[in-house]
């Protein structure tokens, strides 16, 4: 007996649905994947990052968004949410729904053990094909450990693997500056535990 075969959805299939659904779904070489719920220390990540960019963004005129506004990736076309998002400038939306920027400045995704090797792999290489992106911060959850990527004036990107609770990271790309220890309060069993 023979599976059915699963039906890929095209772009604008996925989009109808997407905008109907409760839950968040990405998408991905024609198949919409769902969201997985997240932690406390996901949350409490997402939260302080947001917490802590805000105020400087906005200075410069950015914007940012947590967990709810869906990227469009040119290259594929696969749709992501990112965890955080922020976009300096003008926003550039896909359509007139105003739901799927296609310009993002800044993306931070936080890595948790079902999603590390993805978040880390398929997607970092899609985030960096977004020609507006300058620059990617993978965090881990469970300890303190951040990787920022940034895009270099040629093109090619470079990464540093912050470690240490006691530094800040600097992104002028959105003028803003990232104390780590900040992105770590009060998450359980980092550095950043109160």
């Amino acid at each position: 007996m023979s599976a059915e075969a699963e039906r890929l959805l095209n772009v604008e299939e996925y989009l109808s649905r997407e905008r109907e659904s409760a839950q968040r779904h990405e998408y991905w070489d024609g198949r919409a994947v769902a969201m997985a719920g997240a932690s406390r220390a996901h949350g409490l990540i997402c939260w302080n990052v947001a917490n802590v960019l805000g105020p400087q963004i906005r200075r410069r005129g950015c914007e940012g968004y947590v967990s709810d506004m869906r990227v469009r990736i040119p290259a594929s076309p696969r749709y992501v949410y990112p965890d955080v998002v922020v976009v300096c400038g003008e926003p550039a939306f896909e359509d007139a729904e105003v739901d799927t920027l296609v310009n993002p400045t800044l993306v931070v995704e936080v890595l948790s053990p079902s999603t590390e090797v993805k978040d880390r792999g398929l997607k970092l290489f899609a985030y960096r094909g977004i020609e507006s992106l300058r620059v990617c911060l993978l965090v881990a959850q469970d300890r303190t450990w951040i990787e920022h990527w940034q895009r270099q004036d040629d093109g090619s990107w470079r990464v540093v693997e912050v470690t240490d609770s006691e530094t800040a990271i600097d992104l002028p790309e959105v003028g803003a500056s990232l104390p780590v220890a900040e992105v770590y309060a009060g998450v359980p069993g980092t550095q950043g535990t109160d």
